[in-house]
């Protein structure tokens, strides 16, 4: 499973910039005063073959007693004890403050690994910028500035140093499915996982939010090894209120990046909801195969499956290379065909193409439809060949394809995917444009 590193810190010491400059984003929002971050922000980074899960807390003020300041301390608690690092952020401008001090015992009572980070160094002798720090006794403190992106690869060098790199997790991946049941809180994620394994071996409650951790379960059927990841469920933001439960969203984070095949599990008595369209959203972002498990069908009317069937195909229209399942998880009725899809989306998401047989399909795809110009130039592709798995990635070749629009990109998706039979799993199509040897030499 990927590490997660926490960064904390007083207000505006540049956590956010941190966060951002790690993933590779601005997702989080800077602003050069205090207290913006309320919330955790979570993203994915990576240093060389290591991938990581990184996230952003609000000011940690240990000592606030009420107010948004005591969640914002609470939810960072929460942060810390999830860690696998943690980042300690503090000021080289502002120089070593007393709430750094209290930050810092809370910090060596946690038992976490702790790197300190001496910020906004830019332009600073880099003894001098820590020399002050080393008072709070955590070791070598490191300069950087994340506003100018300086030593900021030297420091996740370091941080990432005894984690094993992402070719050495992936070995264990290829010898059966690793699947994750996610979704929203009482959908029946927990009720489809003991379905599936024919024994009650996680809690069922009915009451949301019971699952507070993602568990991995190893079993067999048919004589064919899996793993189950069962989740904690994941509520829109404005729903969350116990801190366990903010935290619970990272850990179903990292159960679908360590997954091969991701369960969507929604309730058939209620509509598709924005946070279904938003964790599917996840579950693509991280290129996972994709089944969804429409549960609790028992009981229903004929009008109000026709319903929820339009409503799911509407709403969740991006998911068409999904399999949907119309299933009762509490009766047993269609649990195996899910396990069946599972099967054949983890076989698509691993599936080798070979060179010529892709180049041959890329050929039909642009005699049926050509790129479109772009001004006096239309892009020439020559050949593809698979860039990776889980999910395929092709890989095409040519000239001006820089210029190729998104909309002929998920044209040639939709082809392959068709072409290859790969149902259940994303597909991603990248460009490759060859180097001009007449072009301007730099």
């Amino acid at each position: 499973m990927k590490p997660t590193v926490v960064i904390v810190g007083r207000p505006n010491v540049g956590k956010s910039t941190l966060f951002n400059r790690l993933t590779r984003s601005r997702e989080a929002i800077v602003v050069d005063a205090p207290g913006i971050t309320r919330d955790r922000h979570y993203g994915e980074g990576r240093v060389g073959r290591k991938p990581y899960l990184v996230v952003d807390t609000g000011g940690f003020e240990p000592v606030a007693k009420d107010g948004i300041y005591h969640q914002m301390a609470r939810q960072t608690r929460q942060a810390v004890d999830e860690a696998d690092v943690v980042l300690f952020v503090v000021d080289a401008r502002v120089g070593l403050a007393a709430q750094d001090r209290e930050i810092a015992g809370e910090l060596r009572r946690s038992g976490r690994r702790i790197w300190l980070i001496v910020n906004k160094a830019e332009g600073m002798n880099s003894a001098a910028a820590t020399a002050e720090f080393h008072d709070l006794g955590l070791g070598e403190p490191l300069a950087i500035s994340a506003s100018h992106n300086e030593h900021v690869s030297d420091l996740m060098d370091l941080v990432l140093e005894s984690f094993e790199d992402a070719a050495a997790e992936a070995e264990p991946d290829v010898k059966h499915p690793k699947i994750a049941i996610v979704g929203r809180p009482n959908v029946g994620k927990s009720t489809l996982v003991n379905a599936l394994l024919g024994e009650e071996r996680v809690v069922v409650f009915d009451a949301p939010g019971t699952t507070r951790d993602s568990i991995h379960i190893d079993f067999e059927r048919e004589g064919k090894p899996y793993t189950l990841i069962d989740t904690a469920g994941m509520r829109r933001r404005g729903r969350i209120d116990e801190v366990a439960e903010k935290f619970s969203v990272v850990k179903t984070l990292q159960a679908i990046s360590d997954a091969n095949v991701a369960v969507l599990v929604l309730d058939a008595r209620q509509e598709v909801s924005e946070q279904d369209a938003h964790i599917a959203g996840f579950i693509l972002e991280a290129g996972r195969a994709l089944v969804v498990a429409v549960n609790k069908w028992e009981g229903l009317s004929e009008s109000e499956r026709d319903q929820i069937k339009r409503d799911a195909a509407r709403k969740l229209n991006f998911l068409n290379f999904a399999r949907f399942h119309f299933i009762s998880a509490l009766q047993g009725q269609g649990v195996g065909a899910v396990l069946r899809s599972a099967d054949a989306a983890y076989a698509a998401a691993m599936t080798r193409l070979a060179t010529p047989r892709l180049t041959r399909v890329l050929a039909l795809a642009i005699q049926q439809q050509q790129p479109p110009r772009a001004g006096m130039v239309r892009p020439k592709m020559r050949y593809a060949h698979q860039g990776g798995s889980n999910p395929p990635r092709i890989i095409v070749h040519g000239s001006a394809l820089d210029r190729v629009p998104d909309s002929y990109r998920r044209y040639l998706e939709r082809f392959f995917r068709d072409a290859f039979k790969l149902t259940g799993t994303p597909l991603k199509v990248e460009f490759k444009s060859s180097r001009n040897p007449y072009g301007q030499k730099d």
